[in-house]
């Protein structure tokens, strides 16, 4: 007899400039191509990795990613889709 499956956690998945100050996620994927998409996967915003907004202003936000703080702004933070 087969054992049933884990059932899925499920979370709603929205950009990174959603979340406000003090909010924690975690990146499930980085959209766009090229430089841009390499840039951010060599600041540590990879699948899986644990992000904590710092600070918030106007969509412009601090964050906490692998232990370093990287300040993004909204058109780059709306890139990166979390969970």
């Amino acid at each position: 007899m087969r054992n049933s499956a884990q059932p899925q956690i499920s979370c709603q998945q929205m950009p990174l400039s959603f979340l406000k100050t003090g909010a924690r996620a975690k990146v499930v994927k980085v959209r766009g191509k090229g430089d841009v998409h390499h840039h951010l996967e060599n600041l540590g915003f990879v699948e899986g990795a644990d992000v904590h907004v710092v600070s918030e202003q106007a969509g412009n936000l601090i964050v906490e990613v692998k232990g370093a703080h990287v300040a993004l702004d909204k058109s780059i933070a709306s890139k990166i889709v979390t969970c």
